[in-house]
């Protein structure tokens, strides 16, 4: 597991400070000071910093803010990048224009050193290379921020791609996750705004995702599952895994050397059919997201390949999505809403899918699901794009601060890739009336008579347990009636705050009182001339006007400081 402490207060609070001090410092170059200043950590950053160059400062004011944080995020490295792309499938905590741009985050990086990771493979696989691999070419053929990638031969003659984990990359993403978890807890702290999406919680969740990214046994078995669902289906392939060959840091994998499904020309020259490539890679993604329930979720044409016969080969299942049964079909009585033109019913399934702190007005949120659907639906359906409508789905729930699940969001975005390759492939094809026939039997299979009927009998035998355990339980309340046992808990929302600016504003007219009752009184004691004088003044009354004086100043400036006078 990620070894991740909380930076405490005292001694270890700035324990990374260079590095600490380097991520502040490319926040303030992209122009963001101002979060620097809220957070009220700018002493970390040195004056020099700050003076960035005329030039850069230029060119980087004439670019959007979204753009900037992509910028930002890639100059900060793996840690942030990889934190890029996971708020880039997280619609109800930033706004559309900034997820588009995210989602342009290049996963590329400098490759380390073939020696460094010759030491690393013999050191996982606990025995001499030339024991295992015949060759091995030097040279890698990918390198991203968390592992490069190396074609090499077995001692069998298996030619395959070994994926090598960074050195260090381990320690260096805990010191990122460190710091991370602190600028959260002062968000938490310092910024209102920021604090409703609960940074630190994210934080924790992103430390489990970056988990599961950096243990290569996980992509391994999302590999072996996979391929395990589309068993016997000839059109699809994935690649074997070598898992006698493969551990934590190192994945050993078959070599597939076909044609990205993104390269036309290569494809028709290779005489492959391109409207039979569409209808199956379509067919992969919607076969996965409402049959199997665990999907590809990074689509993209660089992870999906054509080989012969026109078989469609899917390559890194780091990032995987999964749907239970109830959630597909709350999903399909979205669409089911949708196309019945129900506005009220498809608003309500919205709300079903999505998680919410407080429900919008329905009323509101009922007419603005209308327009949307007005704007997308009131037209033939080959007119209808996926990626477009994803697009406003996620403006409509920024707007209502609707948390779409990330598996929903996933899916979301693996139909709107997956359109958008098949497009490429055939202009004609329409998406929507492909995914008909998988809606239609998700519904049929709904209303099966063996699952209406083991549904009624787990309705019935969670009935007969209820009624078996009500006299205990009425029994159980009694007894701690009669024994002064029974507390009621009452949490009336946001009343810690009420308190605590009743408790602020309290304390403030205390504190008003008592400076006015020292300014009374010290001009009582002057005007009496109460020794001892000084230059005919008494120094008690003196005294107790400059001592009023501060604490006036102290109370304004607390005042100011909290931006309320």
């Amino acid at each position: 597991m990620l070894s991740i402490r909380k930076i405490g207060r005292i001694g270890r609070t700035y324990r990374h400070l260079n590095r600490y001090s380097q991520i502040l410092g490319v926040l303030f170059a992209y122009g963001f000071g101002e979060v620097i200043d809220m957070l009220r950590i700018d002493s970390l950053i040195d004056l020099g910093m700050r003076a960035a160059s005329p030039r850069r400062k230029e060119k980087i004011e004439k670019l959007g803010r979204a753009e900037r944080v992509r910028l930002a995020l890639e100059e900060l490295g793996p840690t942030y990048v990889k934190l890029g792309q996971l708020l880039s499938t997280r619609p109800d905590l930033i706004p559309a224009d900034f997820i588009r741009e995210l989602s342009k985050l290049q996963d590329n990086a400098t490759p380390f050193d073939y020696k460094e990771a010759l030491a690393i493979l013999e050191k996982e696989l606990s025995a001499p290379i030339d024991t295992i691999f015949d060759t091995i070419d030097p040279q890698p053929i990918a390198a991203a921020s968390i592992a490069q990638v190396y074609q090499a031969t077995l001692k069998d003659g298996d030619r395959v791609a070994i994926k090598i984990q960074r050195p260090g990359i381990r320690r260096i993403i805990e010191i990122d996750l460190e710091i991370m978890l602190h600028l959260a807890t002062l968000m938490e702290r310092h910024v209102e705004e920021v604090a409703f999406f609960r940074p630190v919680k994210l934080v924790e969740e992103f430390a489990r995702v970056l988990e599961k990214e950096i243990d290569f046994t996980m992509e391994a078995a999302n590999m072996e599952r996979v391929s395990r669902n589309f068993l016997g289906d000839p059109t699809v392939y994935l690649p074997t895994v070598y898992k006698a060959f493969s551990t934590a840091a190192v994945l050993v994998m078959e070599l597939v050397e076909g044609i990205k499904i993104s390269e036309i020309e290569r494809i028709e020259a290779a005489g492959l059919d391109k409207k039979l490539l569409t209808v199956r890679g379509a067919d992969v993604c919607l076969k996965q997201i409402f049959e199997h329930g665990f999907f590809h979720a990074d689509p993209h044409p660089g992870n999906l390949q054509v080989l012969q016969d026109n078989v469609i080969c899917m390559l890194d299942l780091g990032m995987v999505g999964t749907l239970d049964q109830k959630t597909r079909e709350d999903f399909i009585e979205l669409v089911d809403s949708v196309v019945l033109r129900q506005e009220a019913r498809t608003a309500r399934s919205i709300l079903k899918l999505t998680d919410w702190e407080e429900e919008p007005q329905m009323r509101i949120f009922e007419r603005d699901v209308a327009d949307f659907m007005a704007n997308h639906l009131y037209r033939p359906l080959k007119e209808i794009r996926i990626g477009k409508l994803f697009q406003d789905v996620l403006i409509l729930a920024f707007r209502y601060r609707l948390r779409i699940p990330a598996d929903i969001f996933l899916m979301l975005k693996a139909l709107a890739t997956v359109e958008g390759v098949a497009q490429r492939l055939d202009p004609d094809f329409d998406m929507i009336s492909h995914a008909a026939p998988y809606i239609r039997k998700i519904r049929f299979r709904k209303m099966a008579p063996g699952r209406m009927a083991a549904e009624a009998l787990y309705l019935v035998e969670q009935g007969f347990g209820f009624i078996k355990q009500m006299p205990q339980d009425v029994l159980e309340i009694a007894k701690m009636i009669r024994l002064q046992r029974l507390t009621l808990n009452l949490r009336i929302e946001h009343l810690e705050k009420i308190l605590s600016a009743n408790d602020q504003s309290s304390n403030r007219i205390a504190f008003s009182i008592l400076i006015a009752g020292l300014v009374i009184g010290s001009a009582l004691i002057v005007i009496s001339q109460t020794p001892p004088l000084v230059f005919g003044i008494s120094l008690i009354g003196f005294i107790g006007f400059i001592t009023a004086v501060i604490l006036g100043i102290w109370l304004l400036a607390a005042i100011i400081r909290k931006g309320r006078l």
